[in-house]
């Protein structure tokens, strides 16, 4: 079907539904890009789901900046009050191996296809954990941000759900003010909030958009 006009957030809301009518709470192995993104969406899913967070990002630069990324997840998952409490899984940091994937991209622009690349490459251990591990399902916290494309992110983890036989939950967790309640979490967990996605690239970029804005101020003060 055209991605274009499904409502994952729909779609999402049926599987709920569903489970609930039988009664089920279905294991979830959930890719977290960082704690501000996953206060949303842990405390909307953690009602209706036994969640594995998994802290998969080898695309986080510098090392400190992982590090920190990571001491924040898990402070969150400790001091959330949630009726399932989740379970904090870190995955291998090997900045080679986002590079490698990296390689030729380098100059391919913030949302496009090294980000594509970088989707795939950590859904993919996502699915493959969730297999190896007998989840019921596997998702990411990514379709949270509205500089991430949602559309793109699904269609990766339906093409996973074919190759690893673990169901891929459908999500747009911006929607019903995902995206707004994040930053509200954020705010109440004092959460670090980095300014940048993660990798060196979209680091650059943002240094540059600064720079940009410093001199168009300037430039309006003159």
């Amino acid at each position: 079907g055209n991605r274009m006009n499904r409502n994952y957030q729909k779609e999402l809301e049926k599987i709920i539904e569903e489970n609930q009518k039988q009664g089920k709470i279905p294991r979830l192995f959930l890719h977290s890009c960082c704690a501000p993104c996953s206060s949303y969406v842990l405390e909307y899913l953690s009602r209706y789901f036994e969640i594995t967070d998994f802290f998969y990002n080898p695309n986080i630069f510098p090392r400190e900046e992982y590090e920190k990324r990571t001491e924040e997840l898990k402070r969150l998952i400790e001091e959330m009050p949630l009726v399932h409490k989740p379970v904090f899984v870190e995955g291998r940091y090997c900045p080679e191996e986002f590079f490698e994937m990296a390689k030729g991209l380098e100059q391919a622009p913030e949302g496009g296809e090294r980000c594509f690349h970088c989707y795939r490459m950590r859904l993919e251990e996502t699915a493959r954990m969730a297999a190896e591990g007998g989840y019921d399902y596997f998702a990411t916290t990514l379709t949270i941000s509205p500089l991430k494309n949602a559309g793109k992110l699904n269609e990766i983890g339906e093409g996973l759900e074919k190759i690893y036989h673990v169901k891929h939950l459908p999500s747009d967790f911006k929607k019903k003010n995902g995206y707004k309640r994040s930053t509200e979490l954020s705010g109440e967990y004092h959460l670090y909030r980095q300014d940048y996605c993660g990798c060196v690239f979209s680091r650059q970029e943002r240094e540059r958009q600064k720079q940009e804005q410093k001199e168009k101020l300037l430039r309006s003060t003159l």
